[in-house]
């Protein structure tokens, strides 16, 4: 990385192509360009992702004033949308550390294109997922509740429960993923200020930059700290699934007493990221024009992960329905081999089923793989499928326990839905807004790829 010490003195050494290099000034060009100005296709997702939100806030604010009776839980499905939502919501943002943690310490370097897609999604995607729990509660006003703070009323979280450790991993994956995705960002923001029309542009990039000169200390320091800060992401892409999944293992129900919950969850958490980053990438390449950012390549890598992971998922299926066979145990049989198969949300499970094992065999061709309508028609039915899975696992679990006297149907209401679909707004509404004031992409890693590339140590 040490040529990117050689930063040109004209623009403080933020981002500045070779003269020589139309390729550079080209990517620059779509990087860049794309904050001046909206076109119409984004005012029109942007109003209709407003008017989601604005559902999504009607719907929490409905809830909070009368009640979570308003949704479909009821007992015995006492866990229903809000979890399986939290649950979707917190795998998808796995992949983004995934994607730019592990292959930063792999040196990947191919990452720079979508890392910043990735990184960005993971924060959006984070938030969504707090806002669950705290719904869940019914009484959201008493979350901090869970804190450890000095109380004088004596109220102090169980730490012996995993969902107080629930807001810990989310709180800390959150921090590491922010201060990854901002300190990746600087270079691009001094580029941005730099390159910014008006003043008013300039001053406010200028802040958030950090006063960014481009030296080769400033340069060190940084890649120095973005590796400290992946090697502690890593591991926490483990860890904060894992715990989530707890919430499940140490309930005594069948369909959740399960020790394969951990490395399972984790596995499902990093498929359907992986699946959103594929949607992401394809639909911000053909918006924007990023063809020699996001490339085929991209695509055909990001695609082999996804049918690795995919793999891993069937086969943590079909361990699942062995230890249920295996352990004798008649709740068990019955909730994987008859409630599964053929009970009242058996329909559900088998789409599950088929789109999550047939989807990524599509994977295996090379020609499919770099094809943009290809992956993101396979990645949106994986993220289907996965949230599918959620509600087998939690509503379909709870539905048929052990007594048949207290089997319950569940059934969603208006609410319910409205929650899921403002919840998707929402995420875009923020995603959006990134797209308009951010640098969508790595440019000054792309240029020290290309630097580099020419000296032959790519």
């Amino acid at each position: 990385m040490s040529g990117l010490a050689l930063e040109s003195a004209g623009n403080g050494g933020a981002f500045a192509p070779p003269a020589s290099s139309t390729d550079d000034r080209r990517i620059a060009e779509a990087v860049f360009d794309a904050l001046w100005a909206g076109g119409i296709t984004w005012w029109i997702l942007f109003w209709i992702a407003v008017a989601g939100t604005l559902l999504f806030i009607g719907a929490v604010t409905y809830s909070v004033a009368r009640g979570i009776g308003v949704w479909g839980n009821n007992i015995p499905v006492a866990w229903a949308f809000p979890i399986v939502n939290f649950v979707w919501w917190i795998g998808l943002g796995h992949a983004g550390t995934f994607i730019s943690a592990f292959l930063l310490l792999l040196d990947q370097r191919w990452r720079s294109g979508v890392n910043r897609l990735a990184e960005t999604m993971t924060i959006f995607a984070l938030m969504n997922a707090s806002l669950f729990p705290l719904l869940h509660l019914g009484r959201p006003w008493f979350s901090y509740w869970l804190l450890p703070y000095p109380a004088t009323m004596g109220v102090w979280p169980n730490f012996k429960s995993s969902l107080t450790w629930d807001l810990a991993a989310i709180f800390s994956y959150f921090t590491v993923s922010l201060l990854f995705w901002y300190l990746g960002m600087i270079p691009d923001l001094a580029a941005v200020r730099d390159r910014a029309p008006s003043r008013k542009r300039r001053l406010t990039y200028g802040i958030f930059a950090l006063g960014w000169a481009g030296s080769g200390t400033e340069w060190r320091r940084r890649n120095s700290a973005l590796l400290i800060i992946a090697a502690i992401a890593a591991p926490l892409v483990f860890s904060v699934h894992s715990v989530v999944s707890l919430d499940f293992t140490v309930a005594q129900l069948t369909g959740w007493h399960e020790t394969l919950f951990p490395p399972y969850f984790v596995i499902g958490a990093i498929y359907s990221g992986l699946a959103l980053v594929l949607v992401l990438s394809v639909t911000v390449r053909a918006a924007y024009g990023l063809h020699d950012v996001i490339t085929e390549t991209h695509f055909d890598r990001l695609a082999k992960i996804t049918l690795v992971v995919g793999l891993l998922l069937m086969y943590c299926y079909v361990v699942e329905m062995f230890s249920a066979w295996y352990s004798g145990d008649p709740y068990e049989r019955a909730q994987y081999f008859v409630h599964r198969w053929h009970g009242p949300f058996a329909v559900i499970y088998w789409m599950m089923l088929a789109m999550n094992f047939l989807t990524p065999q599509l994977f295996w061709f090379a020609r499919l793989r770099r094809s943009a309508v290809v992956v993101a028609i396979a990645g949106s039915l994986i993220l289907v499928a996965m949230w599918l899975e959620r509600f087998v696992i939690i509503v379909g679990s709870l539905s048929r326990g052990f007594l048949p006297s207290s089997w319950r149907e569940y059934v969603p209401t208006w609410v319910d839905l409205s929650i899921l679909g403002g919840s998707i707004a929402f995420f875009s509404l923020l995603y959006l807004l990134f797209l308009r004031f951010l640098p969508l992409a790595a440019a000054s890693e792309l240029r020290a790829d290309r630097f580099l590339s020419s000296r032959g140590e790519a």
